[in-house]
């Protein structure tokens, strides 16, 4: 009897391990027929890795998954291809009126915006994007007057400041490093992300807490390309985290706004002009005997800000650097450029630039649109399918299925030599562009969710290029590949834009 034992031990090991190759077979089995019934008649890989997918190749080779998705959408004629991630059905879209056709659902029983295909796990649900209906409007009321022209006449003289410092430094680097070239993706970062602080709450933030903030959102930032894991010792858990601490901070300085626009000061930052109407809303509110208004109090008004900050974060990092390489590759958009800037404004007059000047260089906001059209900072707009919708007469889009409406596929489409990058199809009244494909223009995206910060990113890529152009020479250093798309999040140029840098001007303005 005793001698039976370990048969019988080992009977049952091997019968487990059997139950489990089955169950794991069934598994398998189900995940593909699956796919291939969400997948119909749509290119994409005949067969996935269970649960993973293709999330390896997306980590790890981006630029490259995009691409070949996108061939597969255009050589099969259906704007459309499939794939599987992370037990997720994928649809990536090509088409830019199918695109259109996502933008303008976005509502409980359709679409839901995502921004980041884990973006809810990241920084949690209460995202401005992921509001619908009544809440969602109310919203961007209250957000709107951060960008009229009065509020953007007092950033422009914050961002002014900001920009010629950096550049200051970035021209005393290149001459400590005997003219050597320098990589400009990290220092435009670097750059944008003190601009959004003195933009969006400058008053309210201490030399500390500036630096705080640059390490807690270098923290988020690597976490946003990483593998979504969310334990700890992982940079995606690392970056949720960091996202917790920065809102925390944003919400600070959202009740100090809040105070000081109570007491009747003039606004100097996004913020003070946000709580401006914030505090009038809430006043009324409890003169009729009603509870502040939703969406008021500091934290979710920190974790708004927060938001905004990410939005103009790393876009406009992409936009500066393609624009100085644009720039750099075409001298005659270059020289037209300093021509329309030096009419308005010179480094030597000892001013900055005005509203009203800026609005005069017509020319440099169309190269400004043109950088955005020729590479879209943020390629692919990802959304989650909250119920099944019917797409084209002949495909649905299952419920659960994450969307990829790819901006950048669009900008490529109607436009005329849509590979050639051209500021006069922006700029010439005869061919008027932007008007003849404005629903081939999707780097803001489309519908009720359309980006409601456009204007400040086209202001703020217009004043870097009046600036830079005017105070300093640059020349690329050109290699093989240099201007290769890679992800950071958002696209940069492979080598970061590397550039050689010296000062154009007689004498650097000091503000």
């Amino acid at each position: 009897m005793v001698e039976l034992l370990p048969a019988a031990g080992f009977l049952n090991i091997s019968t487990a391990a059997s139950l489990v190759a089955a169950a794991l077979a069934l598994y398998f089995l189900v995940e593909q027929l699956s796919y291939h019934r969400k997948k119909g008649p749509l290119p994409g890989p005949p067969l996935v890795v269970p649960f993973f997918g293709s999330i390896v190749q997306m980590v790890s080779e981006p630029t490259q998954y995009w691409v070949v998705k996108a061939a597969q959408a255009r050589e099969s004629g259906l704007g459309l291809a499939a794939d599987f991630l992370v037990g997720k059905f994928v649809l990536f879209i090509r088409d830019s009126e199918l695109s259109h056709k996502v933008f303008a659902n976005v509502r409980p029983d359709a679409f839901h915006l995502l921004g980041h295909p884990f973006g809810k796990k990241l920084w949690g649900e209460h995202n401005l994007i992921y509001k619908f209906g009544d809440e969602h409007k109310e919203l961007r009321r209250r957000v709107a007057p951060n960008f009229t022209p009065r509020a953007l006449s007092t950033y422009a003289a914050l961002q002014q400041r900001v920009i010629l410092a950096h550049i200051r430094r970035w021209l005393d680097q290149s001459a400590v490093a005997g003219g050597g070239a320098m990589s400009l993706r990290v220092p435009c970062r670097d750059m944008n992300l003190e601009t959004s602080q003195m933009v969006f709450v400058g008053p309210y933030l201490t030399e500390t807490t500036r630096q705080s903030f640059g390490d807690e959102y270098n923290l988020f930032n690597t976490g946003v390309m990483a593998m979504p894991v969310d334990l700890p010792g992982f940079a995606f858990g690392r970056s949720r985290l960091a996202v917790e601490r920065l809102s925390r901070m944003l919400a600070e300085c959202a009740r100090e706004s809040k105070a000081r626009m109570r007491a009747g000061r003039e606004p100097e930052c996004l913020a003070d002009y946000w709580m401006q109407e914030i505090v009038r809303d809430i006043d009324e509110a409890a003169a009729a005997g009603q509870p502040p208004p939703a969406n008021t109090d500091d934290k979710d008004l920190g974790n708004f800000l927060f938001d905004f900050l990410f939005a103009a974060q790393d876009a406009s990092t992409s936009s500066l650097c393609w624009a100085v390489s644009a720039l750099e590759s075409h001298p005659d958009v270059l020289a037209r450029v300093r021509a329309e800037v030096a009419e308005v404004w010179s480094p030597e007059s000892g001013e900055l630039m005005t509203a009203e000047k800026i609005q005069e260089m017509k020319y440099t906001q169309a190269v400004a649109r043109e950088v955005v059209r020729y590479r879209p900072p943020a390629t692919l707009v990802p959304h989650m399918a909250g119920e099944s919708f019917k797409l084209t007469e002949w495909y649905t889009v299952p419920k659960g299925t994450l969307v990829f409406p790819s901006v950048y596929e669009s900008s490529f489409q109607g436009f005329s030599s849509p590979d050639e990058f051209d500021p006069d199809r922006f700029f010439s009244e005869d061919r008027r562009e932007d008007v003849v494909y404005r629903r081939n223009y999707l780097a803001f995206g489309a519908g009720g969710h359309q980006c409601i910060g456009q204007r400040y990113a086209l202001y703020h890529l217009v004043l870097f290029l009046a600036l830079f152009v005017s105070v300093a020479d640059f020349n690329r250093d050109r290699t093989e590949g240099c201007d290769d798309l890679v992800y950071m999040p958002t696209i940069v140029p492979r080598d970061g834009c590397t550039v050689f840098l010296k000062q154009r001007c007689a004498r650097f303005p000091s503000f």
